[in-house]
């Protein structure tokens, strides 16, 4: 789970409402971050999250006049970034196979010193196959489900926020992550998957 995002000083966002283009870098710099790994949850292509990512804050630039401020500014970007990834998805209608909001992105497994024993040696090859299969299971899973699964683990949302975030009923956020979650187990527990 992220750390929640801290919330914009009213100066700061009304100068760049204004069009105060240094203020806005402030905002962006800030936001950036959880905007790209959010996009990348989703479409789980690096390069694709960062043309995401340009397009999102092309949009947050134009309509940044209509963030009235009465919710947090993490509350009103997440629908909109998870409108464009999965806009992308439709488009481009391909899977992806980058996406593990699991992992830690330090490539530990696979920098990891020259095992001391065949036990180790064995460790290590368990926990490569596993990665390489739960990344194998998550890009099948349909764009919708690997949307709710990102918001929920990646960026720790409540069903509540996914709700506003993709614009689906929160009864429907859980059905989802249920059916994620277990499409991801029945694939992980199916040998012939991987």
């Amino acid at each position: 789970m992220s750390d929640p995002a801290p919330d914009l000083d009213p100066d700061l966002l009304r100068r760049a409402q204004a069009g105060d283009e240094a203020a806005f870098g402030v905002i962006m710099r800030t936001h950036y971050e959880r905007t790209f790994r959010l996009a990348c949850a989703i479409v789980h292509q690096e390069a694709d999250a960062r043309d995401i990512c340009q397009e999102v804050w092309l949009t947050i630039w134009k309509q940044l006049g209509t963030f009235r401020g009465e919710s947090r500014f993490t509350t009103w970007l997440h629908p909109i970034v998870t409108r464009r990834a999965l806009d992308h998805l439709r488009k481009r209608r391909r899977w992806f196979d980058r996406f593990l909001p699991f992992d830690t992105g330090d490539n530990s497994v696979v920098s990891a010193p020259e095992p001391a024993t065949t036990e180790d040696a064995g460790s290590l090859a368990e926990g490569t196959e596993t990665v390489a299969r739960v990344r194998a299971a998550l890009a099948t899973l349909p764009p919708k489900h690997r949307a709710v699964l990102a918001l929920r683990e990646l960026e720790g949302l409540s069903y509540e926020e996914i709700a506003q975030a993709t614009g689906i009923p929160a009864g429907t956020v859980m059905s989802r992550l249920y059916h994620a979650r277990r499409l991801l187990a029945e694939k992980l527990k199916d040998p012939l998957n991987h």
